[in-house]
């Protein structure tokens, strides 16, 4: 059997190691890119891939005070 092209929300944060909400809310943000079919958000397998592959850098410049 062929392994599906998309993964559900809960999917991608098990795959992740990161709780439904957080993962829900990133979806929401845009961090995680998703495809909206219905009511129904998908994240797909390669857009997850090269979203790891191409981490962003940390800003750890400390707030302003």
């Amino acid at each position: 059997m062929e392994e599906r092209l998309t993964l559900t929300i809960d999917e991608t944060a098990k795959l992740l190691g990161i709780g439904r909400q957080l993962a829900y809310n990133r979806a929401k943000t845009g961090e995680i890119p998703v495809i909206k079919i219905g009511r129904r958000l998908l994240v797909s397998r390669s857009a997850l891939a090269k979203l790891l592959a191409e981490p962003k850098p940390l800003n750890l410049t400390p707030a302003s005070k």
